[in-house]
């Protein structure tokens, strides 16, 4: 469905975020992290921000911005973020354009029950805008230290 493959060009975008519209342009010149997980305030996606965010200065000391992007409205991300202290802003995009660019949107299953939503994915895309590296079915625990260790051999 999705061109999304390492050593590509990722695809552009612009959303809506809590620090106001961003736009994958706008990382030109230095790498970025974009990471999609499910929903605000879940134990996973919680958990997986609260990792971001305790990595935060490294990432900054890399140069390495980072946005988490889910289906979720604005006011519900102003909330978590708020909630949280993220110091990363968070991009809602409530169509799910961009998830189905990023080919995101996969059948999940949980407690036998099958259905379609955001698979937790990472993306690193570096400062010509190339895709170094993709993480998909993302396990919370460790991925922030891997995401780190990949951005930091850019």
């Amino acid at each position: 469905m999705s061109n999304i493959d390492v050593g590509k060009q990722a695809p552009q975008f612009t959303l809506e975020g809590t620090g106001g519209s961003w736009s994958l342009s706008d990382a030109a010149g230095h790498p970025v992290v974009i990471y999609f997980y499910p929903r605000d305030n879940t134990p996973g996606c919680t958990q997986e921000g609260a990792d971001f965010a305790a990595a935060y200065a490294q990432f900054k000391k890399a140069k390495t911005p980072m946005f988490g992007i889910s289906a979720d409205s604005m006011a519900a991300h102003e909330k978590f973020k708020k909630k949280m202290a993220f110091p990363f802003d968070l991009l809602s995009d409530p169509d799910k354009k961009v998830c189905k660019l990023y080919d995101v949107i996969q059948e999940k299953s949980m407690y036998g029950k099958k259905f379609i939503g955001i698979e937790r994915s990472t993306f690193l895309i570096d400062g010509k805008g190339v895709l170094r590296q993709v993480w998909r079915k993302v396990k919370v625990n460790g991925h922030a230290a891997a995401v780190l260790a990949a951005a930091k051999s850019l």
